[in-house]
């Protein structure tokens, strides 16, 4: 409290970079409707009236009566006009917001994606500036947003939500509340007119808002929580054994376990790649990517975009991605996990063997064989499930 303070009492005209950086606070849900925005809202004005300069740095209420209501008198910084195509838009005007310089900026909707032409391509980055300036922010997300849960969601639901943010936006927020909402209540709130106009219930109601749907997206929301406390433990106890060891040892290996993921450049392995992050998430570990591709083999145009794929997604997350040449491929996977110092190893399902290849060793047992002291794993991949393993 001393140090928000400090802060509010700050003289107007301060630079930013005297300031601390600013505290994120991220209220998560399972879907739209469970009160996210509300709740931001409902704390904003408690913010307020404990003698903090709240603004509103970005609103999106979709047209709910209760959260306009909610957000009362708190001062709202005017949006920008943006062209895109044929239409103007409104968005958060993000110099202004730090111009402004308040104690708290509530901005909603983190994994947004703004237009082009603006200062960055999502919400999210926009928060990291306003953070930078020494502002905290109050934000909102839907758990399906995170980007390594996206195969997971589509899977659950039937829906792929094209819209997403790098898990560590969630990871490194200060608190995660969890705005949590039985399925049940939430669809009478939809029946209620409360979530979407009346012209939108029924396609709701027969679509991503099924109680089937909602129930296991509750079921992650609460997973998610749950994962983010215990990966924040799991760190604090790593870095804890770390500096200990190295009070006890001039010993320079690091601490922990460290993951490495064999990818090939097609679709499916993307999904190894969000649940291999996932694992190293709760071992508050590090993931590296694999790809190993024959001496002088010219990838396709199609396997080229795969490939790109791939890199951007190890980007958002936050995983190294390798590519080397061999023709064995276990001996540079081999190579490569005695120079990164891998504990796990995670590969594909692997295809079913025919001809000669069925009185081979298969490929999991060749890894075990050459790779002793390092966990092998098979990641199965749930699409999947009725259909042949990948060639």
């Amino acid at each position: 409290m001393l140090a928000e303070r400090a802060r509010h009492e700050e003289p107007a005209g301060i630079k930013s970079a005297e300031r601390e950086r600013g505290r994120l606070k991220v209220f998560l849900g399972m879907a739209a409707g469970v009160g996210k925005t509300y709740r931001m809202l409902q704390e904003g004005q408690a913010e307020r009236d404990s003698g903090r300069d709240v603004v509103i740095g970005y609103l999106e209420p979709h047209g709910r009566t209760e959260t306009v209501e909610q957000a009362g008198d708190l001062e709202v910084v005017p949006r920008r006009r943006v062209p895109y195509r044929d239409l103007e838009i409104e968005e958060m005007d993000l110099p202004a917001v730090i111009s402004r310089a308040p104690d708290l900026a509530l901005i909603d909707e983190l994994a947004h994606t703004n237009p082009p032409g603006l200062e960055h391509e999502k919400r999210y980055q926009d928060v990291r500036d306003v953070l930078d300036a020494g502002i905290d922010v109050f934000s909102t997300v839907n758990v399906q947003h995170l980007e390594s849960l996206n195969d997971s969601v589509c899977e659950l639901t039937g829906v792929r939500v094209r819209e997403t943010m790098p898990d560590s936006v969630l990871n490194d927020a200060d608190e995660v509340v969890l705005i949590d909402l039985t399925p049940e209540a939430l669809l009478e709130r939809l029946r209620n007119g409360k979530i979407y106009p009346n012209e939108r219930i029924d396609s709701a109601l027969n679509n991503f808002f099924r109680i089937e749907n909602l129930n296991a997206l509750r079921e992650v929301a609460l997973r998610q929580v749950a994962e983010e406390v215990e990966s924040k433990r799991l760190v604090r106890e790593v870095i804890g054994r770390r500096e200990d060891r190295m009070i006890d040892t001039a010993a320079t290996q690091a601490v922990g376990e460290r993951l490495l993921a064999l990818v090939k450049p097609t679709p499916r392995s993307q999904r190894l790649v969000r649940r291999a992050w996932r694992s190293a998430q709760r071992l508050a570990a590090d993931l590296d990517l694999l790809y190993v591709k024959r001496p002088g083999q010219k990838l396709t145009e199609e396997e080229q975009q795969q490939l790109k794929a791939i890199r951007r997604l190890a980007s958002v997350l936050g995983a190294h991605l390798l590519v080397e040449e061999g023709d064995d491929l276990v001996q540079a996977v081999r190579e490569v996990a005695e120079e990164k110092g891998s504990t796990y190893v995670l590969i594909g399902t692997p295809s079913p063997r025919t001809g000669l290849n069925r009185f081979r060793p298969s490929m999991p047992t060749r890894l075990i064989e050459s790779l002793p002291g390092v966990d092998i794993r098979v990641v199965a991949d749930r699409a999947l499930r009725g259909e042949e393993p990948e060639g």
